[in-house]
C-alpha cells in the first residue's frame, strides 16, 4: 500500500490542526529537539518552504507560542 503524500491545498487546511498541536507541544514543556520529530513541525515546514510569504517557520511559531506562554503566567 502506497501513502500519498500531502498537498500544499492538503497542508494549508490542516495548518490550524497543526498549530493547536504545536501549541500542546509547547504547553506539555516539549524541547525544540523533540518538536522537531513531529508530524506537525513537518507539516508547518512544509508549508513555509512552499510558500514563505504566507507561513512563519516552525521554529517562529515555537518561539512565539513559548514567549505567549511566559506572558500568560505572567497574568
Amino acid at each position: 500500500m502506497t501513502i500519498k503524500p500531502k498537498t500544499i491545498a492538503d497542508l494549508e487546511s490542516g495548518f490550524p490542526s497543526y498549530c493547536k498541536a504545536l501549541r500542546l507541544l509547547v504547553e506539555a514543556g516539549s524541547s525544540l529537539e523533540k518538536v522537531k520529530r513531529t508530524i506537525c513541525w513537518d507539516c508547518l515546514q512544509r508549508l513555509h518552504s512552499s510558500l514563505p510569504k504566507i507561513y512563519h517557520s516552525p521554529e517562529y511559531l515555537f518561539y512565539k507560542f513559548i514567549r505567549t506562554r511566559l506572558i500568560l503566567k505572567e497574568i
